[in-house]
This record gives structure tokens, C-alpha cells and sequence, in this order.
């Protein structure tokens, strides 16, 4: 059974710092792109970024680039996202997900309709 579990929400004042986590099992983790996506209220979802099975390529969107970091550790199983200076706007439900890997560059190219395994996500609120 495929599952990946986000863990690591809060609620924080602006300027703050999280670290979210996802646990996944069921598939070939090490095989697949990690992305963290985001959707607020009224919001479509976002992809905030996106690593590659290896961990060597990684891909952030503007509004995160120089304040989230990804990361995985495969053997665990595991993925990251740590946010740092968090501010208002970063609230949001945070989801982890999966794309299988089609070869170089691929991960960079998904969309959020793209992924193909999904956690059920994990709340951060950032207060001003």
C-alpha cells in the first residue's frame, strides 16, 4: 500500500522556522521525484519545490528560492522541507508527492496534476 505521510505543521510567527518531514512507503522511493506543493484557501495548489531521485537537482519556485530548502535520504525513505524565514503569504497546506523519474530534467518540468502519489498533508499558519 502506497502511502506518504507529512508530519512537521505549526503554526509560527513570521520570520520563523519549520521543518516539515514525509515518510514514504509502498514504491520505489528512491526512484521517483520528491516535490512539496502548497495550497492555500481560495488558492489553486502550488509547487514549491522539487528534487531529483539522487538529490542532485532541485528546483524551487520564486516565491520559496533562498528561504526553503528540500532534501531526502532515501535509505529512510524520508523527505524534507525546511522553511526559514517564514512569512504570512507561506500559509498554506503543505503536501509531499511523487513522480516517477523519466530521465534528466524531468523533475524540474512536472506539474502539481503530474505527481502520481500524494500525502494527505500537513497545516503551517504564519501569524504577522
Amino acid at each position: 500500500q502506497v502511502q506518504m505521510v507529512e508530519s512537521g505543521g505549526n503554526s509560527v510567527q513570521a520570520g520563523g522556522s519549520l521543518r516539515l518531514s514525509c515518510a514514504a512507503s509502498g514504491f520505489s522511493f528512491r526512484d521517483y521525484c520528491l516535490g512539496w506543493l502548497r495550497q492555500a484557501p481560495g488558492k489553486e495548489r502550488e509547487e514549491v519545490a522539487v528534487m531529483s531521485p539522487g538529490g542532485g537537482t532541485t528546483s524551487y519556485s520564486d516565491s520559496v528560492q533562498g528561504r526553503f530548502t528540500i532534501s531526502r535520504d532515501n535509505a529512510k525513505r524520508i523527505g524534507y522541507l525546511q522553511l526559514d524565514n517564514l512569512k504570512a503569504e507561506d500559509t498554506a497546506m503543505y503536501y509531499c508527492a511523487a513522480a516517477r523519474y523519466t530521465g534528466p530534467g524531468a523533475c524540474r518540468r512536472l506539474r502539481p496534476h503530474d505527481f502520481e502519489y500524494w500525502g494527505q498533508g500537513t497545516q503551517v499558519t504564519v501569524s504577522s
